[in-house]
């Protein structure tokens, strides 16, 4: 009984920390925001409401957050980072920053304070595109990462043909790697196609139903990708 209530207690206690992040708050309501959007099609009624304002309450959570992506567009770059690798970072932190900049006077729009409605229209397009660039962007990062860690298996395979790569921590490392950059790939790779939908660039193909499928599994992918690891069991 006492070893159900210490699991428990740890189990909560994790999902205490996870919902503290205003990074994990966020990615809920997203998935709750691609999901009404993939129940409504694009029609008139409840689930689209839903998708509308929970779309309005994000942009809350977002408020100044394009900070963190404009100090990582000046910050220096890695040492040994190659020109297109230090590039394409930049590229995706300055697009990203612009994107939830552009994104505060969408959000002060619709709550009434930014009176030109046009004008703050047009911004949110750009803002999209901006998003669509910098998914873009992570999609050729994550392409280029997974380049680098499958050659560098493929070295480590050779060192350890005659030993069990599965107790090997550094093979097993990579593995993470390999399996974190694939997931990561998948989802930059579906964000884009939802910046298309959210543009209508491709209103045939990408319908508001697709676009919600699309946003709702890549809201799960980041809803998985921040939870908090595990406490490892103490060994007696």
């Amino acid at each position: 009984m006492t070893i159900t209530l210490d699991a428990t207690r740890a189990e909560l206690a994790l999902l205490v920390l996870y919902l503290n992040k205003a990074e994990a708050r966020d990615k809920i309501c997203r998935a709750i925001q691609y999901g009404s959007k993939f129940l409504s099609n694009g029609k008139p009624g409840t689930a689209q409401n839903v998708d509308k304002t929970t779309s309005l309450a994000r942009k809350v959570f977002r408020l100044f957050k394009f900070v963190n992506d404009l100090h990582a567009l000046i910050t220096p770059p890695s040492p040994g980072s190659s020109l297109p690798v230090i590039l394409l970072g930049k590229s995706k932190n300055a697009l990203l920053s612009t994107f939830l900049f552009l994104d505060q006077i969408v959000w002060a729009s619709r709550t009434g304070i930014y009176k030109n409605k046009e004008r703050a229209e047009l911004l949110g397009r750009i803002s999209l595109y901006c998003w669509m660039g910098s998914s873009a962007c992570t999609t050729l990062l994550e392409l280029g990462e997974l380049g680098r860690i499958s050659s560098a298996m493929t070295k480590l395979e050779k060192e350890l043909k005659q030993v069990d790569r599965s107790k090997d921590e550094q093979y097993r490392n990579k593995i993470k790697q390999l399996n974190q950059r694939q997931l990561a790939l998948i989802k930059a790779s579906m964000d884009f196609v939802v910046a298309i939908g959210l543009l209508q660039l491709a209103p045939k193909k990408i319908t508001p139903r697709v676009t919600g499928a699309l946003g709702f599994t890549t809201s799960l992918i980041s809803c998985y990708q921040l939870l908090p690891a595990p406490a490892r069991e103490k060994k007696a």
